[in-house]
């Protein structure tokens, strides 16, 4: 199927959609003071079907269930199962925070998820509940574990680097990796509406960190064409991969390949767009694919080339929990 473009000639295969926006952990660099309850009606199952049929028919493959914290729904593999029962989705993709994977990784694998994102921000216990407002760091470990026992064998690690915290880890990741099939993607600290502060102080280019995978000897991987944001690093002598996202990298926009739909059916065509555009009133019937279908391509010409951080623009991105990073 020809994948749908933007003016600037980039496809989208990719879809990651928020099904909340609650998260039960408190990361410095996102939700210091917790999660601010507010009015909350989010896209139920048949929304979401109806969604995914229509991104799928214009050539999505692949969606990342994310939030908030995804599985604090009750009815996250309900969906999940019926995305992959419903739609021609092929890769139903979990980002989480890892609080309950120990339980449920087989639940969710046994539904429909085959590829699977876990946050660990420190290998360092202290640090990890520094930073995350949480002690469970262990409790995540043997999460990913049993991830990998119940048949996921897409996992990869999310760390946010954060300048003074934990930007000396790389040693301690690296041995993590030597035998350990995972991918462990260094996420540069992004500036939102709410964490500007924290910004300024922990921010540091994800540079430092690929200066020192090249002279250890790791090379490029190849990127897929529905992979997300991160160059990946391999070597010989390892069996995991390093990846690096590095949103503030010169041209990182140019390949780009993903659009974004919050849990209340707004499309964002950037993470750090300053526009939002209701989806909802065409997702109530399965009769009005067509419909919006012609929308998604219609708003797609508003797709600017790039999301402007350099210069200090957020959008309406007032923390990373509102839609999922």
């Amino acid at each position: 199927m020809k994948l749908f473009e933007d003016k600037f000639g980039r496809k989208f295969p990719y879809l990651r959609l928020s099904v909340t926006d609650v998260c039960n952990f408190r990361c410095e660099y996102c939700l210091p003071n917790g999660y601010q309850k507010s009015s909350s009606c989010f896209l139920s199952t048949s929304e979401i079907i109806n969604l995914l049929n229509a991104f799928s028919e214009l050539g999505t493959e692949k969606v990342r269930l994310t939030g908030g914290e995804p599985t604090v729904r009750k009815d996250l593999t309900i969906i999940s199962k019926a995305i992959s029962t419903n739609t021609n989705i092929k890769t139903i993709a979990l980002t989480s925070n890892g609080y309950n994977l120990y339980q449920k990784a087989e639940e969710f694998f046994d539904s429909g998820i085959n590829a699977l994102n876990v946050s660990v921000d420190s290998l360092n216990p202290e640090k990890f509940k520094k930073i995350t407002g949480q002690d469970k760091l262990e409790h995540i470990l043997k999460g990913i574990e049993q991830a990998r026992k119940a048949g996921f064998k897409k996992v990869k690690i999310n760390t946010v680097l954060l300048k003074d915290i934990n930007d000396n880890e790389l040693p301690e990741i690296l041995n993590w990796i030597k035998n350990e099939d995972l991918s462990i993607r260094f996420i540069e600290l992004m500036r939102t509406g709410d964490n500007v502060e924290y910004f300024k102080k922990h921010h540091l280019s994800s540079e430092i960190i690929k200066s020192e995978l090249e002279s250890l000897g790791f090379i490029p991987s190849l990127r897929k064409q529905d992979a997300g944001p991160a160059q990946e690093f391999e070597h010989a002598e390892y069996k995991g991969k390093i990846g690096i996202i590095a949103p503030y990298s010169k041209d990182f926009c140019k390949t780009c390949n993903r659009l974004r739909v919050t849990s209340k059916g707004d499309l964002r065509l950037c993470l750090f767009g300053g526009e939002g555009y209701s989806l909802r009133p065409l997702l109530q019937n399965e009769n009005q694919i067509e419909e919006l279908k012609n929308k998604i391509l219609e708003l797609l010409h508003f797709k600017h080339e790039t999301h402007y951080l350099q210069q200090g623009y957020t959008g309406l991105t007032q923390n990373l929990a509102s839609l999922g990073g």
